[in-house]
């Protein structure tokens, strides 16, 4: 049954790999817990303790708001083809908002630099446990390809209109958590 280590190996890092969706899990100690999935190629492995993905602009922004109240971070993978397994990794996050230092160079070094319509940040996960079990109980699905709905849109928004979505939809967590997506936000955090 489930296994338990202290980074990802090998074996890990090819089972994450073959995923074509993964979901994240995160809250604090008084909001909703939400969980997100997440496709489009988003996620890379930077090392056996550290995972990143690149998150586009959504209806809402839950995971940043309970990055920067409490930290804790959990993705899950599934296999839906061959053979069953899940994986989570454990760990604290954070974001990088776009236009900072950390958030180029990890688009420069793990994304080719190359950036989608409707980009919003990278979530960096700093991994301090992996786990896996067996995963009998996800059934099989064929993967079919992406979705073109949320590049879509996003480039149909521009990047005036995302900027304006984005403060309306994505500052505020459901709970009235503070994202740190927008400037004005950030200068009043303690």
């Amino acid at each position: 049954m489930g296994k338990q280590y202290a980074q990802i190996d090998s074996m890990h890092r090819e089972f994450i790999e073959r995923q074509h969706i993964f979901f994240t899990a995160s809250a604090t100690a008084e909001s909703r817990l939400n969980v997100s999935p997440k496709g489009l190629d988003a996620l890379r492995i930077l090392d056996d303790n550290t995972v990143a993905y690149l998150d586009l602009t959504g209806s809402g922004n839950e995971t940043a708001a309970h990055l920067l109240a409490d930290g804790r971070l959990t993705l899950m993978f599934c296999a839906f083809q061959d053979r069953p397994q899940i994986l989570r990794l454990y760990g604290h996050g954070r974001t990088l908002p776009r236009g900072s230092a950390e958030y180029a160079q990890i688009l420069q070094s793990a994304f080719a630099n190359t950036e989608p319509p409707g980009a919003r940040q990278i979530v960096v996960l700093d991994v301090d446990l992996v786990q896996t079990s067996c995963g009998f109980g996800v059934p099989l699905f064929e993967y079919a390809g992406e979705r073109p709905n949320l590049i879509d849109w996003a480039v149909g928004k521009g990047e005036d209109g995302l900027e304006t979505y984005r403060r309306r939809k994505n500052s505020r967590s459901l709970d009235g958590l503070p994202t740190g997506l927008c400037e004005d936000e950030k200068a009043a955090l303690p």
